[in-house]
């Protein structure tokens, strides 16, 4: 017997995009930016958009085009309680998301350490699955280190790092140089412009706390 489709509820990552006024092309030049700084991680990524600060005079049909002419996916709209905004934002083809309490997860046991001792080369996806990721080389521009814990990288991290990629807050990045297109913990991320030049091409600790990424120096 044939088994038909399922529908189940699931848990993803999406980028949030908050509007902090009616501004459009402002917010999509600014999503256009990011797409181009790292267009491996934000190119046709979905996005919600959180409205909550931006007024109550928003054309959700150009909003909608202008990221998606920006090389963004709109999902849908949060942050609105608004009945007649929300019946716009739906006839413009967008989804109309409420926060929903948090659930905690059941986190997958912890595996062994997954160790890389080659450079991960431009192109290159690594993905650590419900372990931590040591890399003893380098890590290039253009390459992509995941791991569901902590990453460590004993070269220089040129590449993107993503640790607690299952919702682990607790995940931190170690870098001895860092100099990264992209670091992110439980999917809140910085671009290399984040970065403070004191930290850029020496060694730190990435961590998250309140949702914020924090930075400090590696003691070696």
């Amino acid at each position: 017997m044939t088994k038909q489709a399922e529908l189940k509820g699931s848990t993803f990552t999406l980028s949030a995009l908050h509007l902090s006024n009616e501004d459009i092309q402002q917010a999509t030049d600014h999503l256009k930016e990011k797409v181009n700084q790292a267009p491996n991680f934000f190119a046709a990524a979905p996005i919600v958009i959180d409205i909550s600060n931006a007024g109550t005079n928003i054309d959700f049909k150009q909003l909608k085009a202008g990221i998606t002419e920006a090389g963004m996916i709109p999902v849908g709209i949060s942050g609105c309680k608004d009945t007649k905004m929300q019946s716009l934002a739906k006839e413009a083809g967008l989804a109309v998301m409420n926060a929903a309490k948090q659930i905690q997860p059941n986190v997958p046991a912890m595996e062994p350490t997954r160790i890389i001792r080659t450079p991960v080369r431009s192109g290159q996806q690594i993905y650590a699955k419900n372990c931590d990721l040591v890399v003893m080389s380098n890590v290039s521009a253009g390459a992509e280190i995941i791991a569901d814990g902590c990453i460590h990288v004993y070269g220089v991290l040129r590449g993107r790092a993503i640790a607690g990629a299952n919702g682990q807050k607790q995940a931190r990045i170690f870098c001895h140089n860092l100099q990264p297109e992209l670091v992110s913990i439980d999917g809140n991320f910085w671009l290399s412009d984040k970065i403070e030049d004191g930290f850029w091409g020496k060694g730190a600790v990435i961590s998250l706390a309140e949702n914020n990424l924090n930075i400090e120096p590696l003691a070696l």
